[in-house]
Order: structure tokens, then sequence, then C-alpha cells
């Protein structure tokens, strides 16, 4: 099995940063990505970024293109999301996936963290 952990999320005025990190624990395949995904109240779970095992492949949605940043570092088995410039709109419970990303990063996901809640004001 695998088990992901979030960290990093918390409250902050629009315009601000932060990292989110998720740390996994258990098996790994050689083949696995890793995502980040959102959930916002009412809505339904968005993809918000992948990356491949290796991190030389990374896809961003475009809602955070050009102000998120998806990395990973294998010898910690974390994986980071670098938010900046946050809007009131990227509010949501921000989860960490891993699994096989196939077809596209966007999807393929099987193992899923608890979240970490983001929350950001006017």
């Amino acid at each position: 099995q695998v088990q992901l952990v979030e960290s990093g999320g918390g409250l902050l005025q629009a315009g601000g940063s932060l990292r989110l990190s998720c740390a996994a624990s258990g098996r790994t395949f050689s083949n696995s990505a890793m995502g980040w995904f959102r959930q916002a109240p009412g809505k339904e779970r968005e993809f918000v970024a992948g990356i491949n095992w290796s991190g030389s492949t990374t896809l961003h949605a475009d809602s955070v293109k050009g102000r998120s940043t998806i990395s990973r570092d294998n010898a910690k088995n974390t994986v980071y999301l670098q938010m900046n410039n946050l809007k009131p709109e990227d509010t949501a419970v921000y989860l960490c996936a891993a699994g096989r990303g196939w077809p596209t990063l966007r999807t393929g996901y099987d193992y899923w963290g608890q979240g970490t809640q983001v929350t950001v004001s006017s």
C-alpha cells in the first residue's frame, strides 16, 4: 500500500504564496506519477498539476499555470506544489495522489491523501 500525507496548507491573503508538501510511504513503483488535485465546497475534484516519476514531465491546469509549480524529491519521497500569487478562487482542500498517471497526468491515480486546506482571502 501507499500512504500519502499532505502538509503546508493554511490561511493567507490574496497574492501570497505557500508550498504544499506530500510525503509518500510504502511501496513505490518506478513508473508512478504524482498529482495534486483540489476540491472546493459544492464542486467536483479538480486537477491542479501532475508530474511523472522522474520529474522530467509536468502538467499544470490552466487555472494555475504560471502561478504554480509541481516538483518532486524522490530521495525524500516527497512531492511539492509551490503556489504563488494566490487568489480567492484557489481556496479548496488540496489532495495529493499517486498512481500511473495514465492516459495523461490528469488521471490514473489510485492512492490519495487526506488533503490540506488552503484558504485565500481577498
